[in-house]
């Protein structure tokens, strides 16, 4: 078989370890996984309500249009219906795009470390990568504007950035935004964009106003708590959307979905709970690095990078064989972080327990080990 040369180089994603899985192999009976930046409060009870009417119609094809999500969210958004795309999560949006502008002889522009995904598909599709390194775990906007070439199809802009969390103030975007040649696509990832409480954040989807080649990307597996459904949607303008529409796949958006997003999107009282919860959350995480010395950056999302110093794959070990799924930093580009998402009041003070016995351990192994010097 004559397969893509460079597809035999990638990995596939690495999801973070299933409770089950880690129930099985440490033989424990409670895991609380923080892993993978779910929404720990679940989604709205009027979601569940919504699903329960369309419980007969398995054998029926989803609708391929997205006829009443698209009215709900434009509705919501005040964007037109031919301004929004839907995809099985951003991820396929990601890929959607990837296929659509990269080829052999393309290149495209990145932060690192970011979100894994637009290396991917950039990989697949053989495209030349121009990864620009993050300064103080933001982006180096200067740096992403001169790398950019005449064969730059696309520039990926993660804000908030995962894995760090860190955002772009609206100043620093526009001026970027503003020097972007205007023939190529800027994709903004807001994956976090619900949990964002920062002053200087901006109205991205007014931003696809007045800049043609942005296309905006949010997502309904976080805040509104729908991750196993898969829902994400783009906005840009309609011009974008009609170009983009041929690489998508037919009845990519589920039925159930499609259901479910309609009706989260309703519950605002939801988020707005599930964002104050989650900024009490972070507080819990600031105030126990503060008071044991600890690298961290500021989070406007629901997980924060904390730096320990040593191996995170050490870290995380420790943490899995007390009950807690979290992601080394290793795999992130952050090779002595761990990345914690933020859970409930009780998981967060569990998880902080344990890394405080983490810690505890370091100091006494720190000790012997001088004891043995002298």
């Amino acid at each position: 078989m004559r397969w893509k040369e460079k597809i035999l180089t990638l990995t596939p994603y690495q999801p973070g370890k299933s409770i089950e899985s880690v129930k099985k192999e440490y033989n424990l009976e409670q895991i609380v996984k923080l892993a993978s930046n779910e929404n720990p409060f679940g989604c709205s009870k009027s979601v569940l309500e919504a699903l329960q009417v369309h419980l007969n119609d398995l054998a029926i094809y989803p609708d391929g249009y997205a006829a009443n999500l698209r009215e709900t969210l434009a509705q919501f958004l005040q964007v037109e219906e031919d301004e929004l795309i839907f995809g099985n999560g951003s991820d396929n949006l990601i890929q959607i795009i990837s296929r659509a502008l990269l080829h052999p002889g393309a290149s495209t522009v990145m932060a690192a470390p970011t979100f894994s995904q637009y290396r991917h598909n950039a990989v697949i599709e053989g495209a030349i990568i121009k990864e620009v390194p993050l300064i103080n775990g933001e982006h180096d906007l200067d740096g992403m504007l001169e790398a950019i070439d005449d064969n730059t199809n696309i520039v990926w802009v993660c804000s908030p950035n995962n894995p760090t969390g860190t955002y772009i103030p609206e100043n620093k975007l526009t001026s970027f935004l503003d020097k972007v040649p205007s023939n190529i696509l800027v994709v903004l990832d807001e994956a976090y964009y619900e949990y964002v409480t920062a002053d200087d954040y901006y109205n991205s989807i007014d931003l696809t106003r007045k800049y043609e080649n942005l296309i905006v990307l949010r997502t309904f597996s976080k805040i509104y708590g729908l991750a196993s459904l898969r829902v994400g949607y783009g906005v840009a303008n309609r011009n974008i959307i009609k170009a983009l529409e041929p690489a998508r796949e037919p009845f990519n958006v589920n039925t159930f979905g499609q259901l479910a997003a309609a009706a989260a999107v309703k519950d605002q009282n939801f988020v707005e709970e599930c964002k104050l919860k989650n900024r009490q959350g972070l507080q819990q995480f600031y105030n126990f690095c503060e008071q044991n010395n600890l690298s961290y950056y500021p989070s406007q999302t629901n997980f924060i990078l904390i730096d320990f110093n040593v191996d995170g794959d050490r870290v995380f070990q420790f943490l899995l064989e007390k009950g807690f799924i979290v992601r080394s930093g290793k795999a992130l580009g952050f090779p002595t972080a761990v990345r914690i998402t933020v859970g409930s009041h009780e998981q967060n003070e569990g998880v902080l327990k344990a890394l405080g016995e983490f810690l505890a351990q370091l100091k006494t192994e720190s000790v012997g080990v001088q004891g043995e010097s002298v």
